[in-house]
């Protein structure tokens, strides 16, 4: 049997449940795996404060555990705040993402620290971001004058059918210069190039001097697909996405189940 030595874990729908919650089960099963020395990495499209709560639950400062922010965009070590890794949007893309936000008549909002920047505060779909990250947010009269550079990421909201054109338009004009998908119906990401929890999990590899069968990777959607596929162990939730599951090396609970515990008393 493998010695697993890490332990990887998407968010929503994996680690939290549907109250986007860690279980008092699933915390404490976590808490001990990490007091064995096993290393704990969360993996998520959020920015990096909107982790950082479930991080300190389960004491990633004092076992010394990382956070994959931004889908991979950051690597951050838990312990003492370093940065080891980041990847960015050109400044140049920031004011064409700003003018086709405006003229579809939608909104575009990025991050500072533990802030939601946008010029429409009032947007449910601001709102939405704001709750799933337990982030304020900062309104600015004058976006791509208030906005700090570079930016890690952009996300533009509205109406999933609003999105549909802005989507389309986006991914060609801007092609091989940053990526443009949908997290959610109503969430446009606009990330840099080269986005990817597994090319961001192989440079954390070689900084540990692990490899990846060493490392298990628990995740339920399609940003988590790479992951899944370069772990030694790939887990898909029940709760996955199809595709997903049928990457994964095994299928555990859902994550209203604590599928999370139940893999970690499987594999380590």
């Amino acid at each position: 049997m493998n010695t697993y030595k890490m332990l990887v874990l998407d968010l929503d729908g994996t680690l939290t449940n549907t109250q986007k919650e860690i279980t008092p089960r699933t915390r404490e099963v976590l808490i001990e795996l990490q007091r064995k020395g096993v290393l704990l990495v969360l993996a998520s499209g959020r920015p990096t404060y909107g982790i950082a709560p479930l991080a300190d639950e389960l004491q990633m400062d004092r076992f010394g555990g990382y956070i994959l922010s931004y889908n991979g965009g950051e690597i951050i070590d838990w312990s003492n705040g370093t940065k080891l890794y980041e990847n960015v949007l050109p400044d140049s893309v920031v004011p064409q993402l700003y003018a086709a936000a405006a003229e579809h008549q939608v909104t575009i909002l990025t991050y500072d620290e533990q802030y939601i920047v946008t010029e429409h505060p009032d947007d449910p779909y601001v709102g939405k971001e704001a709750f799933l990250n337990k982030m304020e947010v900062r309104p600015c009269s004058n976006f791509l004058q208030e906005v700090r550079l570079p930016l890690p990421k952009c996300l533009i909201v509205g109406d999933a059918d609003r999105l549909i054109g802005i989507e389309a338009e986006l991914s060609l004009a801007l092609q091989g210069e940053i990526s443009v998908y949908r997290s959610e119906p109503y969430f446009l990401e606009l990330v840099p190039m080269g986005i990817d929890k597994a090319q961001s999990l192989a440079v954390l590899l070689k900084e540990k001097g692990f490899s990846r069968e060493e490392m298990v990777a628990v995740g339920d959607g399609y940003n988590d697909l790479s992951m899944i596929e370069f772990a030694g162990m790939g887990v898909a939730m029940a709760n996955a996405q199809e595709p997903v599951k049928k990457a994964a090396d095994y299928v555990t609970l859902s994550n209203e189940e604590e599928g999370v515990a139940a893999v970690v008393e499987r594999f380590f």
